[in-house]
């Protein structure tokens, strides 16, 4: 009798184990329906990122279906070509800092500008080489070749920086360098409101240009405010 009672609670333990994988099966069908009756996932947004100090908006579905992209423009190929040039203007400037400046932040800053603009500058000549556009050309719209693109220095600028020393060439240095990034700014503007910067590389390097020049126009204020 002994036995038997063994037998029927090994059987009852048993069952109520088959009894329990049951269940749990049948819940876990509930929580996680079967693939082929998943409801299929809704497609993501799209969002159209705005010009500099512009908000972004959400693409229509419609406007998801026109969606191709875009080719450069002449006002993107006259921006990068414009910018080689100011950058260039950037680059005498920042030659002209050895043995005129006594500070150690002054060179730092040069030295710092001098490697990006150099880098932005084969990134601008490989953007318009790789699209068949020609070059700037040498010299053009500098010191004495027409009107002077935003934040370009004349004659007087660079002559008045030349004969600086000491003190008195870091803050107008500062000064002047401040002026040609926020040209630069202005240029990037610009070209969105001449209908540029659709093209998404054109787009992508006139962002890089905002940021790197805004970063570096708060790094001189504050040298410069040092300096008052």
């Amino acid at each position: 009798m002994q036995v038997n009672r063994r037998v029927v609670i090994v059987s009852l333990v048993a069952v109520a184990l088959v009894a329990g994988a049951v269940g749990i099966s049948v819940a876990a069908r509930r929580d996680n329906p079967p693939a082929s009756t998943a409801v299929a996932p809704s497609p993501g947004r799209v969002v159209q990122p705005g010009a500099p100090g512009q908000d972004s908006r959400t693409l229509s579905p419609d406007e998801l279906a026109k969606l191709s992209a875009p080719p450069h423009s002449a006002a993107d190929a006259e921006f990068m070509r414009k910018m080689i040039t100011h950058h260039q203007q950037a680059l005498e400037l920042t030659a002209l800092v050895a043995g005129r400046s006594p500070s150690q932040d002054v060179p730092q800053l040069a030295k710092r500008i001098e490697v990006s603009q150099k880098d932005e500058i084969a990134q601008l000549q490989r953007w318009l080489t790789e699209r068949g556009e020609p070059l700037p050309e040498p010299h053009g719209n500098h010191v004495g070749h027409g009107g002077l693109m935003p934040g370009m220095l004349d004659a007087t600028d660079l002559d008045a920086l030349a004969a600086a020393t000491g003190p008195a060439f870091d803050k107008l240095f500062l000064q002047l360098m401040i002026r040609h990034h926020e040209g630069a700014i202005t240029m990037v503007q610009q070209l969105y409101r001449d209908g540029g910067g659709v093209e998404s590389a054109a787009d992508r390097v006139a962002r890089e240009v905002n940021a790197d020049q805004g970063i570096e126009v708060r790094r001189m204020n504050d040298m410069l405010a040092k300096r008052a």
